[in-house]
């Protein structure tokens, strides 16, 4: 189940816009900012019909 999350990117501070997998459970994994290209940890927790999404930069996770 895709579903669509907005987040402030931590380096840049930029709105951005992505899709979360919901069907993998909880999630830990590495995007690039699509506005200033740094490496954001996401980390994705999954209980039943509800999510939350988490957003740190590298040095904080």
């Amino acid at each position: 189940m895709l579903e669509t999350a907005f987040y402030d990117c931590p380096y840049c501070g930029e709105g951005v816009e992505t899709t979360v997998d919901l069907s993998g459970g909880d999630q830990r994994y590495i995007e690039d900012c699509q506005v200033c290209c740094r490496p954001i940890v996401f980390d994705l927790q999954v209980h039943g019909d509800e999510w939350m999404l988490d957003v740190k930069s590298e040095d904080d996770a």
